[in-house]
């Protein structure tokens, strides 16, 4: 292990399981948004919480079907740090 890229490798690392972790999420939140975005451009409603709630209901609906998937990930990568403490002891 050489120093600095060591670092910068785990450091990708995990800006990498961030990504995955916030993807499931985001992705459908996005989608909806920019579809009742849509709709309310074409009715002219302008209404905030038109948005808010189908929002915050896919939102819901993601974490209840990939949270398992999405905490073993953080699970498996914060094992994976702490495994290589005593490496870096040495």
């Amino acid at each position: 292990m050489d120093g600095p890229d060591y670092f910068v490798g785990v450091a990708q690392q995990a800006l990498w399981i961030l990504a995955l972790a916030c993807a499931p999420i985001l992705i459908p939140a996005l989608i909806v948004g920019l579809v009742l975005g849509m709709v309310q451009a074409a009715t002219s409603v302008n209404e905030a919480t038109l948005t808010f709630v189908p929002k915050l209901i896919v939102v819901g609906i993601c974490l209840a079907l990939f949270g398992s998937a999405i905490l073993m990930l953080l699970v498996d990568f914060t094992q994976d740090i702490f495994a290589r403490i005593p490496e870096l002891m040495r």
